[in-house]
């Protein structure tokens, strides 16, 4: 992990920048996106600062009650950015980490009890001595902002991996509105796992965060699988975003797509949304829709890319007056080509309209994470690589 330089909270206001090339993986690596307006009407410049630097993928990041931005890096390690603009490595267990390709340590999100408990929780790779798989950890943090430690280990295992690549492995950790946190995963890039209720591949899950069992009203309570009775919707192919909708309650996932879609699905309990890529044979087959609406029951996206795709990543809504015409939009990370897109859903979850944030367009590569802090500010972080990434802070100018 690179050591993320200190910079003032300050920082000078960017409006022109360098444009960053897009990573090494495979499937983030077109430029061309899907035509969509420049800005919507009404929204307000923005201002975006540097709050840290030399960062190395990002994953995600949360804001504590305290001021402190806590945000993780793929390849291993937590980062504070406390409200002072001081920037500090946490002393965190990383030995088991098992990172390759598109996995590692992944999402992040605070306990909703966090001022009293100071726990949150990381979905990360580990390889243990029978193979690898996606865990989600519990940790605590000290006052100081010196350490992290591993208080349920796992809280939730068994969530499988791709061991030779690494390759959609997820995994975003989100809470709802009732405190239950749901878990977005991705199918490892095997055809039969988003359809397979006996995986917790390709899923987003929906447990008890005192316990990792299956959370109070999910739809396959009744299964004789434990692992079934965790699910909340499945058929999906790369969940890398999970958001939920202010006002409303309403969960969105964000997904991956294949060369055809990504999409923004609306959660409705025991849901298919419809990823069925097993091909002749058990192959895994790109070519098919992302959304198979043949599938009994199969759910249509709210929003799809179309074809190039954008590789859409964290998701989070924007809320609050000061944002103007950003008021109630949905925010998607863009990792094939650099920026932030925009959409604006209803609160029947039908799409309005989508646009580009323009200030954020060519000037800070690709975004893995756009997250509103309870500061009302938009914190995002970057996913270049090499050391090259930073965290964001965007609030409207004035």
């Amino acid at each position: 992990m690179n050591r993320a330089a200190l910079l003032p909270l300050a920082a000078v206001l960017v409006l022109v920048g360098c444009s960053t090339a897009p990573g090494e993986q495979g499937e983030e690596a077109a430029t061309d996106v899907p035509d969509a307006a420049a800005s919507a009407q009404g929204v307000p410049a923005l201002q975006v600062d540097v709050l840290a630097e030399d960062l190395d993928h990002p994953w995600d990041v949360a804001r504590t009650p305290d001021g402190t931005l806590l945000l993780d890096e793929r390849g291993g390690g937590f980062t504070a950015v406390r409200p002072d603009g001081t920037v500090q490595e946490l002393d965190a267990d990383f030995d088991d980490l098992f990172a390759d390709g598109e996995t590692g340590l992944m999402g992040l999100t605070l306990d909703p009890a966090f001022a009293d408990n100071r726990r949150f929780y990381t979905c990360q790779g580990v390889q243990e001595d029978d193979g690898a798989e996606v865990q989600v950890i519990a940790w605590t943090v000290d006052e100081g902002w010196t350490a992290a430690t591993r208080v349920a280990d796992p809280l939730l295992g068994g969530i499988p991996v791709n061991e030779s690549s690494g390759r959609h492995g997820g995994c975003r950790p989100r809470f709802d509105t009732e405190g239950q946190m749901l878990v977005g995963t991705g199918d490892n890039a095997v055809g039969s796992n988003p359809q397979d209720l006996g995986t917790l591949a390709g899923k987003v899950l929906r447990i008890d965060p005192a316990t990792g069992g299956p959370s109070v009203g999910n739809p396959f309570l009744d299964s004789p699988d434990p692992l079934t009775r965790l699910i909340w919707t499945y058929g999906h192919r790369n969940v890398q975003g999970i958001a939920v909708q202010p006002g409303t309650g309403a969960v969105f996932s964000v997904e991956q797509g294949s060369d055809r879609d990504d999409e923004v699905n609306r959660s409705v309990p025991g849901g298919n949304y419809g990823w069925a890529p097993e091909g002749e044979g058990g192959d895994y087959d790109e070519s098919v829709p992302m959304t198979d609406l043949a599938l009994p029951g199969a759910i249509a996206a709210v929003w799809s890319s179309g074809d190039p795709t954008i590789a859409a990543s964290g998701g989070g809504f924007l809320s609050g007056p000061q944002w103007g015409g950003y008021d109630g939009v949905l925010l998607l990370g863009v990792q094939k080509d650099t920026g932030v897109l925009a959409l604006r859903l209803g609160d029947d979850g039908a799409l309005v309209e989508q646009f580009r944030v323009p200030e954020l367009e060519d000037s800070y590569g690709r975004v893995r994470s756009p997250v509103q802090g309870d500061d009302g500010a938009l914190y995002v972080t970057t996913d270049n690589g090499d050391g090259e990434d930073q965290l964001l802070r965007v609030t409207p100018r004035g």
